[in-house]
Parts: structure tokens; sequence; C-alpha cells
């Protein structure tokens, strides 16, 4: 590939970062709103096309009344405020019907271009199943609560959001790969399986985020230091299996999500630490900042979320913490990516680099 369209297509793809970051905004408004059993048909032509006059909307509306959402939650619901509901649910589906647009119709002109080569392209199919299957585990989300529970199932609900952020990273990925930012030094790649183990922690983390989403754990337990009234909840082993209780006990998932986020903002700090002992490029240094900066509004906003969520969970606190911690992801796999690359060291004279400072343990 030329280097004209190495940033062509490198820009393309960090479009498709940025439209799954608002996607992922915009599912988290829709699941803390309750709207995303609003619409209850599955048209991918027909449904890009909102209700345009009062009867398209009672029609819409009279579907919305068969399901359990209505007839077990919103019963006493009138037109405008389902309405209300709709809006969310449609603007999410929207956009990810624009995504496909916007991956699709480039893709076939840079294949006519002959600007897009065979390892690329292989790439390029990867993106293509994995944003096929989101949308196909979107459905089957959305399914799991239009047949008897009014809501969502929380392992299909994680699922769906663990695949989008796996997307999002993967696709940001191959985009770097083809813009080609700078490279670090030697020293620092030693972090590299320190770095792989945080992204690992972080990814298990939104999954259990997730599971607190779909179970609306924080309204049982919307309490900090203690859960509930004390330290360790009772019942976090009352499931049989007791395996069960990893993913199916409010309690356990509670706990989890809270001591995992500490043991994360601990792990942070001391790979900061690590890190900023090494030399490293400015790029680097400013992307290690982010991580404990972000990893302390991360906790907080978490905190804010818990002892906010009095018989319902505050939308703003929720929005905010998700999409932290999307952000907290994209600078750990930036990171990560640059801790990846072909080690160089600094050549004599060069400036690209901080002035060698001794390794961790080594005398001066």
């Amino acid at each position: 590939m030329t280097l004209h369209s190495r940033k062509l297509v490198g820009a393309w793809l960090m479009l498709g970062v940025a439209m799954i970051m608002i996607q992922v905004l915009l599912g988290g408004i829709t699941r803390l709103t309750g709207s995303g059993l609003s619409i209850t048909e599955w048209n991918v032509i027909m449904g890009a096309v909102p209700p345009l006059n009062t009867d398209a909307w009672q029609k819409v509306f009279d579907q919305y009344k068969q399901f359990p959402q209505y007839k077990l939650m919103n019963s006493e619901m009138t037109l405008d405020g389902f309405k209300s509901i709709f809006w969310w649910e449609f603007l999410h589906r929207l956009w990810a019907r624009l995504m496909g647009i916007a991956f699709i119709i480039p893709f076939i002109y840079f294949l006519i271009k002959r600007m897009i080569d065979k390892q690329l392209g292989k790439k390029l199919v990867i993106i293509f199943i994995l944003g096929a299957l989101q949308g196909l585990l979107g459905w089957v989300m959305v399914q799991s609560g239009l047949i008897e529970k009014p809501w969502v199932s929380p392992i299909n609900l994680s699922a769906h959001l663990l695949l989008a952020l796996f997307l999002y990273c993967y696709l940001l990925w191959v985009a770097l790969e083809l813009l080609q930012p700078p490279v670090e030094n030697g020293h620092i790649f030693s972090m590299k399986n320190f770095g792989i183990l945080l992204l690992a922690l972080i990814f298990i983390q939104i999954f259990y985020g997730g599971l607190m989403a779909g179970n609306k754990a924080a309204l049982f337990y919307p309490t900090f230091p203690k859960t509930g009234s004390g330290y360790i909840p009772h019942g976090i082993l009352k499931l049989h299996p007791w395996p069960s209780n990893l993913i199916e006990n409010i309690a356990m998932i509670q706990v989890i999500h809270r001591a995992l986020g500490f043991v994360i903002a601990g792990c942070i700090f001391y790979f900061y630490r690590l890190c900023s002992l090494q030399p490293a490029t400015p790029f680097f240094r400013k992307l290690l900042i982010s991580l404990p900066v972000l990893v302390i509004i991360q906790v907080l906003l978490g905190i804010l979320t818990l002892i906010n969520s009095l018989g319902k969970i505050p939308v703003t606190y929720g929005v905010l913490h998700q999409m932290v911690a999307l952000l907290l992801l994209t600078s750990m796999t930036l990171i990560l990516f640059q801790l990846s690359g072909k080690p160089k060291t600094a050549k004599p004279g060069s400036t690209s680099y901080a002035p060698e400072k001794p390794l961790a343990g080594q005398p001066v």
C-alpha cells in the first residue's frame, strides 16, 4: 500500500472507531432510560423510518402493549411517554445502520481503487464478521426481553457490550497499524505483559459492569463503602451450583465489580510508576498520565452512581461511568499498541526519546 492509501484507509477506520464510541454512548442511554424494548420488530430496511403520523405512532404503541415490559411495568404509559423511550432506541438502531453504510461503501470504493492489500483485506473481513455478529447478538438480546420478563437477559447485555468493545479495540488497532505512530524504545517493552494483563482486567470489569446494569444491581445495594449492612453481603453463595453465583447472584456481582475496580486502580498506579521510570516518547508519556487520571474519575463516578441509585439508576452518572470506562480501555489499547511494536533504540543525538535512566533494580 502507498503512504496515501494507508492514510486514507486509516482515517476511514478511525471514523469507524468514533462511530462505535457514539454507539456505545447511545446504547448506555437506551439501557438506562428503559428504551431498549420499545421497538418490538426487527426490520432492517423499513425500520430506518420512524412513525410519521398519529396512526403510525398508535400502531407502534399498540405493538409495544403486547409485550411484558408494558404489561408488567408501563401499563399506565401514555403515547407521549412511549415516544420518549422510542426515540432513544430508534437512534441506537439508526446509528447502527449508518455504521454499516459507512463501512460497506468506502470498502467497495477502496477495493475498486486497489487501495487494500491482501493482508488488510483479511482484517477487514474479520471486522465485518464481528460487526454482523454484534447486530445478531443485539437482536438476540432484545428478543430475550420480549418473552416472559420485561427486561433483557443480563448475560446477553454484557456479551453485547463486550463484543462491541472488542470490535472497537480491534478496529482501533488495525487503524493504528496503517497510520503507524512512532514506536517506543527497547527498554519499556518489558511492560508489555503487564499491559496485556491490565487490558484483560478492564474487559472483565466491563463485563461485570454489564451484569450490574442488566440486573440493576445498584438498586439493591446503593451504599458505600459497605455493601448493604456489611462489607460482604449475605447470600453471596446461595445459588447452586456455586459457580452460577459468579454471573447470576446480584450480591456476588456487586462485590466482584467493586473489588475488581479497586484492584484495577491499584494495578494502574503500579503500572504507571514502573513505566515512568523508563525512557519513552512524549506521546507515550501523555498516554501514560491519562491512566491514573481516568481511573480516579471512573472510581468516583462508580461511587456516585451507586449512592444515587435510590429507586432509579441516575442516567447522567451511569452514562458518564460507562464512557470513562471506554476512554480507559482506549488509553490502555493505545499504550499496549505502543508496547507491541518492533523495539528500536534511539540513535545518538536523537531527541525522539527521553534521556535514559537506570532500569528499576539495576545499579547506577
